[in-house]
């Protein structure tokens, strides 16, 4: 976890991270009229994360099993080149997108810079009928004209705070934390343990 003296405030415990899953699944369900032809895919990493709870929450809502998949933006980032050693992860696709509405899913949503990046891997792969966007959290600070459809909360924050998604199964907690930057780090995902690196 965090250092202590880093974190300003918790904005989302482990339950009402539970409920907004629980009511963007509704959501998506309501907008597209059920499941058909829905595909959720997770922008990692904690963004797959989230989508595999949706596709858990559609299931047990509609009965259905979506589509899942993950998806890595590393190399399609504008700042890659700049970015010192980017944590590489993998994408996991193993469906046609094509004619599919697909859902980005991705923790917190800030400048709208991993979005673009997450719409461009997606074009290589295939052309979806539409894309929607949901996030746990929306910090604001847009800096690209993107926006969510579904947002499980609307988070106001300054541009010298991070705001990070932690899920138990990968730090051992459920929250959504405002933090203070550290010296010399930048705005972003907090490192998936297990995998090192930030």
């Amino acid at each position: 976890m965090n250092d202590a003296s880093l974190v300003k405030s918790v904005c989302m415990d482990a339950d009402e991270i539970e409920r907004s899953v629980t009511r963007i699944a509704h959501q998506i369900l309501e907008a597209n009229k059920g499941a058909e032809n829905l595909a959720l895919v997770g922008i990692v990493t904690r963004g797959d994360l989230l989508a595999k709870m949706l596709a858990h929450k559609i299931q047990e809502i509609e009965g259905v099993d979506v589509p899942l998949g993950k998806l890595d933006i590393s190399f399609y980032r504008d700042d890659f080149a700049t970015h010192f050693a980017p944590e590489v992860h993998s994408t996991d696709i193993s469906f046609d997108i094509d004619g599919k509405t697909v859902v980005l899913v991705d923790d917190v949503l800030y400048t709208g810079r991993t979005i673009r990046a997450a719409l461009d891997a997606l074009m290589d792969i295939g052309r979806p009928a539409a894309v929607q966007l949901a996030v746990l959290v929306d910090r604001g600070h847009r800096e690209l004209p993107i926006r969510a459809d579904f947002v499980g909360k609307n988070v106001p924050s300054a541009s010298d705070e991070n705001v990070r998604l932690f899920l138990e199964e990968v730090d051992g907690i459920s929250a959504v934390e405002i933090l203070e930057i550290e010296p010399g780090k930048r705005a972003g995902s907090a490192p998936i343990k297990n995998n090192g690196g930030e």
